[in-house]
């Protein structure tokens, strides 16, 4: 994926090999599409799917930010 900003999306890291390329963090996005699922069906809500993620990956993501990446899958973005 080509880098298209500074902030590098959840689930992808800056690659070694090119500054200008994001790759895929494969346990990162594991963890975002269980969270996800969660927080679709309400198990979850966006604030408790936060901190899961944070837990299980060490990487930050906000509630705010998740909530965006769940509407954009239900809109089909």
């Amino acid at each position: 994926m080509r880098r298209t900003s500074s902030t590098i999306p959840f689930g992808y890291r800056i690659s070694s090999e090119d500054s200008k390329t994001l790759e895929e963090v494969p346990e990162e996005l594991e963890v975002l599409l269980e969270i996800k699922k969660l927080v679709s069906s309400k198990v979850l809500s966006l604030r408790e799917g936060s901190a899961w993620i944070e837990h299980k990956t060490g990487r930050k993501l906000s509630h705010v930010g998740l909530k965006k990446m769940v509407d954009n899958e239900r809109l089909g973005t």
